[in-house]
Protein backbone atom coordinates (compact mmCIF):
# COMPACT_ATOMS: atom_id res chain seq x y z
CA UNK A 1 0.00 0.00 0.00
CA UNK A 2 1.39 3.38 -0.98
CA UNK A 3 2.05 5.74 1.92
CA UNK A 4 3.29 9.09 0.60
CA UNK A 5 3.60 12.76 1.48
CA UNK A 6 4.46 15.02 -1.47
CA UNK A 7 5.14 18.59 -0.34
CA UNK A 8 5.42 21.68 -2.50
CA UNK A 9 8.01 23.19 -0.14
CA UNK A 10 9.74 22.59 3.17
CA UNK A 11 8.84 25.73 5.09
CA UNK A 12 6.19 28.43 5.27
CA UNK A 13 6.49 32.13 5.99
CA UNK A 14 5.21 31.64 9.54
CA UNK A 15 7.17 28.55 10.53
CA UNK A 16 10.49 26.75 10.56
CA UNK A 17 11.76 23.91 8.44
CA UNK A 18 8.99 21.26 8.01
CA UNK A 19 7.04 22.68 10.96
CA UNK A 20 3.80 22.99 8.98
CA UNK A 21 3.86 19.31 8.09
CA UNK A 22 5.24 17.79 11.30
CA UNK A 23 1.98 16.16 12.50
CA UNK A 24 1.55 14.55 9.10
CA UNK A 25 5.19 13.43 9.03
CA UNK A 26 4.79 11.76 12.43
CA UNK A 27 1.66 10.06 11.19
CA UNK A 28 3.46 8.93 8.02
CA UNK A 29 6.61 7.54 9.65
CA UNK A 30 5.03 6.27 12.86
CA UNK A 31 6.08 6.28 16.51
CA UNK A 32 9.35 5.09 17.99
CA UNK A 33 12.97 5.29 16.94
CA UNK A 34 12.36 4.90 13.23
CA UNK A 35 15.27 4.77 10.79
CA UNK A 36 15.04 7.17 7.86
CA UNK A 37 16.99 7.03 4.61
CA UNK A 38 17.55 10.62 3.48
CA UNK A 39 18.49 11.46 -0.12
CA UNK A 40 20.50 14.72 -0.11
CA UNK A 41 21.35 14.58 -3.81
CA UNK A 42 19.35 17.69 -4.78
CA UNK A 43 21.85 19.83 -2.84
CA UNK A 44 24.02 22.05 -5.01
CA UNK A 45 25.27 24.94 -2.90
CA UNK A 46 25.90 22.85 0.22
CA UNK A 47 27.52 19.44 0.65
CA UNK A 48 25.61 16.20 1.03
CA UNK A 49 27.06 15.89 4.54
CA UNK A 50 25.73 19.33 5.49
CA UNK A 51 22.27 18.63 4.06
CA UNK A 52 22.07 15.26 5.81
CA UNK A 53 23.16 16.90 9.07
CA UNK A 54 20.30 19.40 8.75
CA UNK A 55 17.85 16.56 8.20
CA UNK A 56 19.34 14.52 11.05
CA UNK A 57 18.88 17.42 13.49
CA UNK A 58 15.31 18.16 12.37
CA UNK A 59 14.07 14.58 12.37
CA UNK A 60 15.77 13.85 15.69
CA UNK A 61 13.24 16.25 17.22
CA UNK A 62 10.59 13.76 16.17
CA UNK A 63 12.57 10.83 17.56
CA UNK A 64 13.85 9.55 14.21
CA UNK A 65 17.37 8.56 13.15
CA UNK A 66 18.56 9.75 9.72
CA UNK A 67 21.20 8.20 7.48
CA UNK A 68 22.31 9.99 4.32
CA UNK A 69 21.99 7.89 1.17
CA UNK A 70 25.49 9.03 0.17
CA UNK A 71 26.77 7.07 3.18
CA UNK A 72 24.78 3.89 2.48
CA UNK A 73 24.50 1.27 -0.25
CA UNK A 74 21.24 0.50 -2.09
CA UNK A 75 21.47 -3.09 -0.87
CA UNK A 76 20.84 -1.75 2.65
CA UNK A 77 17.40 -0.35 1.77
CA UNK A 78 15.69 -2.98 3.92
CA UNK A 79 17.20 -1.51 7.09
CA UNK A 80 15.16 1.67 6.79
CA UNK A 81 11.62 2.37 7.92
CA UNK A 82 11.02 5.37 5.66
CA UNK A 83 12.52 7.25 2.71
CA UNK A 84 12.79 11.05 2.75
CA UNK A 85 13.96 13.04 -0.27
CA UNK A 86 15.01 16.66 0.12
CA UNK A 87 14.50 19.55 -2.25
CA UNK A 88 17.01 21.42 -4.35
CA UNK A 89 17.84 20.84 -8.01
CA UNK A 90 15.74 18.03 -9.45
CA UNK A 91 18.17 17.22 -12.26
CA UNK A 92 21.03 16.77 -9.79
CA UNK A 93 18.80 14.64 -7.57
CA UNK A 94 17.78 12.28 -10.37
CA UNK A 95 21.26 12.08 -11.88
CA UNK A 96 22.89 11.12 -8.59
CA UNK A 97 20.13 8.75 -7.45
CA UNK A 98 20.34 6.97 -10.78
CA UNK A 99 24.15 6.83 -10.83
CA UNK A 100 24.27 5.40 -7.30
CA UNK A 101 21.64 2.76 -8.03
CA UNK A 102 18.93 3.99 -5.67
CA UNK A 103 15.93 4.30 -8.00
CA UNK A 104 14.89 0.66 -8.38
CA UNK A 105 15.35 -0.32 -4.68
CA UNK A 106 13.42 2.72 -3.46
CA UNK A 107 10.65 2.17 -6.00
CA UNK A 108 10.24 -1.45 -4.94
CA UNK A 109 10.26 -0.73 -1.21
CA UNK A 110 7.82 2.18 -1.42
CA UNK A 111 5.43 0.27 -3.64
CA UNK A 112 5.55 -2.47 -0.99
CA UNK A 113 4.49 0.00 1.71
CA UNK A 114 7.58 1.80 3.02
CA UNK A 115 6.62 5.44 3.74
CA UNK A 116 7.98 8.05 1.32
CA UNK A 117 8.19 11.78 1.83
CA UNK A 118 9.60 14.35 -0.57
CA UNK A 119 9.47 18.09 -0.87
CA UNK A 120 10.03 20.17 -4.00
CA UNK A 121 12.52 18.10 -6.04
CA UNK A 122 11.66 15.15 -3.79
CA UNK A 123 8.01 15.47 -4.82
CA UNK A 124 9.03 15.58 -8.49
CA UNK A 125 11.02 12.38 -8.02
CA UNK A 126 7.85 10.50 -7.05
CA UNK A 127 6.27 11.27 -10.43
CA UNK A 128 6.60 9.28 -13.66
CA UNK A 129 9.16 11.84 -14.85
CA UNK A 130 10.79 15.06 -13.59
CA UNK A 131 9.63 17.03 -16.64
CA UNK A 132 7.40 19.36 -14.62
CA UNK A 133 10.14 20.64 -12.33
CA UNK A 134 10.91 24.36 -12.32
CA UNK A 135 14.68 23.79 -12.20
CA UNK A 136 17.34 24.43 -14.81
CA UNK A 137 18.90 21.25 -16.25
CA UNK A 138 22.33 21.99 -14.82
CA UNK A 139 23.33 18.33 -15.31
CA UNK A 140 22.24 15.56 -17.67
CA UNK A 141 20.36 13.01 -15.51
CA UNK A 142 20.58 10.31 -18.18
CA UNK A 143 16.85 10.37 -18.87
CA UNK A 144 13.84 12.01 -17.23
CA UNK A 145 12.17 8.86 -15.89
CA UNK A 146 11.76 8.97 -12.10
CA UNK A 147 10.24 6.72 -9.42
CA UNK A 148 6.76 6.53 -10.98
CA UNK A 149 5.04 6.13 -7.63
CA UNK A 150 2.02 8.14 -8.77
CA UNK A 151 0.65 8.34 -12.34
CA UNK A 152 0.38 12.13 -12.44
CA UNK A 153 2.93 14.94 -12.56
CA UNK A 154 3.53 17.49 -9.79
CA UNK A 155 4.67 21.06 -10.30
CA UNK A 156 5.97 22.20 -6.89
CA UNK A 157 6.04 25.86 -5.86
CA UNK A 158 3.20 26.50 -8.27
CA UNK A 159 2.08 30.11 -8.69
CA UNK A 160 -0.24 31.81 -11.12
CA UNK A 161 1.34 35.20 -10.41
CA UNK A 162 2.80 37.17 -13.29
CA UNK A 163 5.11 40.18 -13.38
CA UNK A 164 3.91 43.38 -15.03
CA UNK A 165 5.90 44.01 -18.17
CA UNK A 166 7.62 40.61 -18.09
CA UNK A 167 7.76 39.03 -21.54
CA UNK A 168 8.37 35.43 -20.47
CA UNK A 169 5.79 32.68 -20.23
CA UNK A 170 3.74 32.22 -17.06
CA UNK A 171 3.75 28.93 -15.16
CA UNK A 172 0.32 28.17 -16.65
CA UNK A 173 1.74 28.73 -20.13
CA UNK A 174 4.59 26.31 -19.47
CA UNK A 175 2.29 23.61 -18.11
CA UNK A 176 -0.09 23.99 -21.07
CA UNK A 177 2.92 23.53 -23.37
CA UNK A 178 3.82 20.38 -21.49
CA UNK A 179 0.31 18.95 -21.86
CA UNK A 180 0.18 19.85 -25.53
CA UNK A 181 3.18 17.59 -26.11
CA UNK A 182 2.25 15.06 -23.40
CA UNK A 183 -1.56 14.65 -23.60
CA UNK A 184 -1.47 11.32 -21.77
CA UNK A 185 -0.89 12.81 -18.31
CA UNK A 186 -2.08 15.57 -15.99
CA UNK A 187 -0.25 18.08 -13.82
CA UNK A 188 -1.03 19.13 -10.26
CA UNK A 189 0.37 22.59 -9.53
CA UNK A 190 1.02 22.52 -5.77
CA UNK A 191 0.89 25.95 -4.19
CA UNK A 192 3.31 26.88 -1.42
CA UNK A 193 2.44 25.27 1.91
CA UNK A 194 0.30 22.54 0.35
CA UNK A 195 0.91 18.81 -0.01
CA UNK A 196 -0.56 15.57 -1.31
CA UNK A 197 -1.14 12.67 1.05
CA UNK A 198 -1.47 9.22 -0.55
CA UNK A 199 -2.73 6.23 1.41
CA UNK A 200 -3.29 3.15 -0.70
CA UNK A 201 -5.89 4.01 -3.32
CA UNK A 202 -6.82 7.31 -1.65
CA UNK A 203 -5.17 10.68 -2.15
CA UNK A 204 -6.00 14.03 -0.57
CA UNK A 205 -4.83 17.62 -0.93
CA UNK A 206 -3.91 19.04 2.47
CA UNK A 207 -2.73 22.28 4.07
CA UNK A 208 -2.03 25.67 2.55
CA UNK A 209 -3.93 27.38 -0.27
CA UNK A 210 -4.35 24.22 -2.35
CA UNK A 211 -3.45 23.50 -5.95
CA UNK A 212 -4.39 23.96 -9.59
CA UNK A 213 -5.15 20.86 -11.63
CA UNK A 214 -4.26 20.85 -15.33
CA UNK A 215 -5.82 18.16 -17.51
CA UNK A 216 -5.28 17.81 -21.27
CA UNK A 217 -8.05 19.44 -23.27
CA UNK A 218 -9.74 20.92 -20.18
CA UNK A 219 -9.77 24.25 -18.39
CA UNK A 220 -7.44 24.33 -15.37
CA UNK A 221 -9.32 23.93 -12.07
CA UNK A 222 -8.41 25.33 -8.66
CA UNK A 223 -8.64 22.94 -5.72
CA UNK A 224 -8.75 23.80 -2.03
CA UNK A 225 -7.16 21.94 0.87
CA UNK A 226 -9.26 18.90 1.68
CA UNK A 227 -9.98 18.05 -1.95
CA UNK A 228 -10.13 14.34 -2.80
CA UNK A 229 -7.47 13.51 -5.41
CA UNK A 230 -8.04 9.77 -5.49
CA UNK A 231 -9.15 9.86 -9.12
CA UNK A 232 -5.64 11.05 -10.07
CA UNK A 233 -4.24 7.73 -8.86
CA UNK A 234 -6.32 6.06 -11.57
CA UNK A 235 -5.45 8.57 -14.30
CA UNK A 236 -4.74 6.86 -17.62
CA UNK A 237 -4.73 9.78 -20.03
Amino acid sequence: MLNLLLLSNSRTARGGWLDHAEPLIRDLVGPGRRKILFLPFAAVTITYDAYAAMARKRFAKMGYAVTGAHKAAPAAIGRFDAVVVGGGNTFCLLAEARARGWLAPIRARVRAGTPYMGWSAGANLACPTIRTTNDMPVVDPGGFGALDLVPFQVNPHYTDKTLRGHGGESRDDRIREFLEINPDTCVLGLREGSLVQVRGERAKLLLGPGARLFRPGQRARDLKAGADLSNLLRFTG
